[in-house]
Formats: structure tokens, sequence, C-alpha cells
């Protein structure tokens, strides 16, 4: 037996609630931009993933008109930094809804850092920052997904092996529904089967 719902016949928060809550878990980009006004904004954005690898782009979205995008529209650029569940708390409350003049660098005490393609700064304390220039907007219904392309990777050599990143040094933090958040718990690795190879496999 299922429950059957009809999006068209409910109200938007519970649609909201919905996807956020069996979407799950996503990753969070934590958005660095800079105001007009020269002032650093930082926030969470939970809708996120890679749109493409060559050039390389990301995307978010902005669920209305947050900070982030009007600031991205403003100067073009932004940096993605890497939600690690050490900062959890710092994380949290930089979803606060803080006064567009003030930073919430400062607000939450985010320590921050030069980029180095981008004037947004990154945060210094984030393990993974990739920095980004706009590549296009678009506008869906209530919310506008932002792509960026990815000009600068930087990475703390501590979560490196070799030249790969480790996800148990990542140590990543994802948004789950409700006020609900996931770290990586279990990680199991299966390498994919060629076809070639499937039915000695079975």
């Amino acid at each position: 037996m299922r429950t059957e719902l009809d999006p068209d016949q409910l109200d938007r928060t519970a649609v909201y609630r919905l996807l956020t809550s069996t979407v799950v878990p996503r990753p969070i980009a934590w958005v660095s931009t800079v105001s007009a006004d020269g002032v650093d904004n930082l926030a969470p954005h939970s809708f996120f993933t890679i749109s493409s690898v060559t050039p390389p782009i990301v995307q978010f979205t902005s669920v209305g008109r947050k900070d982030s995008l009007r600031n991205v529209e403003t100067t073009g650029q932004f940096v993605i930094n890497f939600a690690p569940e050490p900062l959890f708390e710092e994380i949290n409350k930089t979803a606060t809804d803080i006064p567009q003049q003030v930073s919430e660098f400062d607000a939450v005490g985010v320590r921050r850092e030069a980029s180095a393609r981008v004037t947004a700064p990154r945060v210094a304390n984030s393990p993974v920052a990739l920095e980004c220039e706009l590549h296009s907007t678009l506008p869906l219904g209530d919310c506008t997904v932002v792509f960026g392309r990815v000009v600068r990777f930087a990475i703390d050599d501590t979560v490196l092996d070799r030249d790969h990143p480790e996800v148990t040094r990542l140590r990543p933090l994802t948004r789950l529904g409700k006020d609900e958040w996931g770290t990586l718990g279990d990680v199991r690795e299966l390498r994919r089967i060629r076809y070639a190879d499937w039915s000695a496999s079975s």
C-alpha cells in the first residue's frame, strides 16, 4: 500500500518537505560571494551537483532570491566551499537570515582567506574550495539554477591521498529532511562490471 499525492493539490511547503525528505542525502554547497558594496556573504545551498566535466561546471539552486544569487548576478563570481562535518555548527548558523549589510563570516566567526582567481573569499578551514566564474543562470519556477565554471581547485594537503581527495578525511556533511543532517557513515566499494564480463560474473 502507498500514499499517493498529487503535487498540484499540495501547497508549496508540503511539496518542499516531500522533495527534501526523499531526495537525500544532498551535498552542501557552502557558497561565498561578495556584494556590490563589498560585503562578504556565506550561505549553504543543498540543491547542488556537477553539471559538466569538460569544461568543469558545477551548479547550485537558489530557492527564492537569496543574497548569494544577487551577488553572483552582480559580480559574476563565487566560491563553493566544501561543507565538512567539523564545521557543522558554523554551516548551520550561516543559513540564518542575517541582514544583507552584515557578513556571515564576521557574524558567525568563520575565518576567511583570499581566493586565487576570484574576488569572493574562501573559507579558510574548509578542506576544498572551487573558485567559480558565472557560466549562466536558469530560472525555474520560484528558483534559479546557477552554473559556475570552476577556474581553480584549492585542496588542503591533509585530505589528499596522493592526488585524490580521500572521503574519510574530507568528512562530508549532507542535508536530509526537516532539520536533519547526515554524516559519512559506512563506505562501501564496488567496482562497475563491464558488459563483456557480465556473464562471467553472474
